[in-house]
């Protein structure tokens, strides 16, 4: 026996908070491709609120939030064939097919084959036991603390992603990058760098200017969104990595160079972007969708993390009991790195 509690969505919105079920019991055994994993922490991402407020019509309720998550194996199901009990492991967005051809060519993040989706379509990681299928994983080294590895995935793998597999930044390229005091957009800043880019942060309120500026931003700019183009002037970027969505969407188009990338990986709200076609087309930009990262994306992260190890900003860590208001201070905004929950153990 031991004691288990998760924290679960009952309701779309937030009239209702999180329910929080603890229990004494002996954790679900896993059967198939399943493993289960001890969770140690669990990040709080704003996809976890674009989740609570219904946005994915396909989201299962109930269902346990979360997909920032890193534990360790416990528990192997007979068909497992990547894991064993006592690897450490962190989650994905989702798990992956192997077989159909995206996972072929390489690129797991486009399968068509799976859809165990973390937080929306199977039970997440705002838990003390998770049980996924194996391929919902990548590999943790032991050394990295459990509130920093939890934020890898969603933060830095999907900014390395982006940059590296789509923007193909290259040393002395220009990267601009919106919603930069975020967590994707922070750890952007942290990436880009590394690869050899200049970096120019854009963000909403110049009180996140001295915060993206410690992170390695060469230049800052403080803009609503939809202007900020025009402070470039001749200095326009090589790749845009867009973290926000419509609000910034054309802006960050106009502050491409002719032949430039915009990777969008960001949509903060419903409204749809509106786009002037002609412009794309004359001056040659490309608009490229990217999510999450592959197990082989996040090999590639960590080597880049030993060599120039990553600032990974943290909040504030909180009992897993609290999920509820962590995810209401996700949702008001403002917070300069992630918010982790720590599950009871014992």
């Amino acid at each position: 026996m031991a004691t288990t509690q998760s924290a679960r969505l009952t309701q779309i919105g937030w009239d209702e908070d999180l329910h929080i079920d603890t229990r004494e019991e002996t954790p679900s055994e896993p059967v198939g491709e399943q493993v289960r994993v001890e969770i140690e922490a669990c990040a709080v991402c704003h996809r976890d609120c674009i989740d609570r407020a219904g946005r994915f019509k396909f989201i299962q309720i109930p269902v346990t939030p979360g997909h920032e998550a890193v534990g360790r194996i416990t528990a192997i199901g007979p068909d497992v064939t990547d894991w064993s009990v006592g690897d450490r492991v962190g989650t994905m967005h989702r798990d992956f097919c192997g077989q159909c051809e995206a996972c072929t060519r390489g690129n797991p993040s486009a399968c068509v084959g799976a859809a165990a989706v973390l937080g929306l379509l199977i039970d997440g990681g705002y838990t003390t036991h998770l049980l996924a299928p194996q391929r919902c994983f990548f590999r943790v080294p032991d050394g990295i603390p459990a509130t920093e590895a939890a934020t890898l995935h969603c933060t830095f793998g999907t900014a390395y992603r982006g940059l590296t597999r789509f923007a193909q930044v290259e040393p002395g390229q220009h990267v601009l990058v919106t919603g930069a005091n975020g967590g994707v957009g922070g750890a952007a800043v942290e990436v880009a760098r590394r690869l050899g880019a200049r970096v120019t942060a854009v963000v909403r309120d110049a009180r996140h200017q001295a915060y993206v500026s410690a992170l390695g931003a060469n230049t800052t700019i403080v803009d609503p969104g939809d202007r900020f183009h025009k402070q470039l002037g001749t200095d326009l970027a090589d790749a845009v990595l867009e973290c926000v969505g419509q609000p910034s969407f054309n802006a960050s188009l106009r502050s491409l160079r002719p032949g430039g990338r915009m990777i969008v990986i960001g949509n903060v709200i419903e409204e749809k972007a509106a786009v002037n076609l002609g412009y794309v087309v004359t001056r040659g930009l490309q608009i490229i969708g990217s999510s999450g990262a592959t197990r082989a994306d996040m090999k590639d992260l960590l080597e880049l993390h030993q060599q120039q190890p990553f600032s990974i900003q943290i909040h504030a860590e909180m009992p897993l009991a609290e999920a509820d208001r962590a995810q209401r201070l996700v949702h008001a905004g403002g917070l300069h790195g992630r918010i982790v929950l720590v599950p009871p153990h014992g």
